[in-house]
């Protein structure tokens, strides 16, 4: 596949981004508003919202998910094939754990400091399955040129519907390791996330296929 370098680079670069969005945010959030959580969130789920819009809206002409659940519902779909899927997903892992790394650098702490927040509660659990649920059933059924207003829009709101605060994305989850700041997630409550996560989405695939087919066309009557 000709594009397939061209594909895993965006999704690199827009992972990379997006986690140096979510984690950048978190810290300025904490350096802001010290010791109120409500307006720490808040400033974390707009600027994730404002950055998911862009990066979406710029690169989708070349490739957009960030997440491998989506790219894993599109080789489930018969989308992509399985050595494209492998390759956009080590792609989105790898752009994730830079852009943590450059969020990190960026707010002058160490490159690496593993996050010890632990989040896999049941209830935490339960929330990675809805939120990557409604994740990936409005992507499926949003048409292609609104796709980046609807996903940053849900993600936005799902920061705050949900007690996890929406990870929805095992790439994102993964790099959440690697920064011990607001928005990070112990290493051994990311396998749990992860699983979560896949769940809802294939969860959200099947429903989809279901909810969005097309109407089978009717033979003419015959006279």
């Amino acid at each position: 596949m000709r594009d397939l370098p061209r594909r895993a680079v965006a999704e690199a670069v827009g992972t990379a981004f997006l986690v140096a969005s979510v984690v950048g945010s978190g810290i300025a959030a904490v350096e802001l508003a010290p010791g109120d959580v409500g307006v720490q969130l808040l400033i974390n789920a707009i600027v994730t919202g404002a950055a998911l819009l862009a990066l979406i809206t710029v690169l989708q002409p070349v490739s957009a998910a960030f997440n491998p659940v989506v790219t894993l519902v599109e080789l489930f779909a018969g989308e992509i094939g399985g050595r494209a899927a492998a390759v956009l997903v080590a792609a989105q892992v790898a752009g994730g754990a830079v852009g943590a790394v450059l969020a990190n650098l960026m707010f002058e702490l160490d490159a690496v400091s593993i996050a010890a927040t632990e989040r896999a509660t049941p209830a935490h659990l339960l929330a990675e399955v809805v939120a990557t649920l409604g994740l990936v059933l409005l992507i499926r059924g949003c048409p292609g040129e609104r796709v980046a207003a609807v996903v940053a829009a849900y993600i936005t709101a799902a920061y705050w519907f949900t007690s996890s605060t929406s990870f929805a994305n095992p790439a994102v989850t993964v790099a959440r390791t690697l920064t011990d700041t607001f928005s990070g997630i112990a290493p051994s409550s990311a396998p749990a996330f992860i699983a979560a996560q896949v769940v809802g989405g294939l969860a959200a695939a099947v429903l989809a296929t279901w909810l969005f087919r097309r109407p089978e066309k009717k033979e003419p009557a015959r006279a």
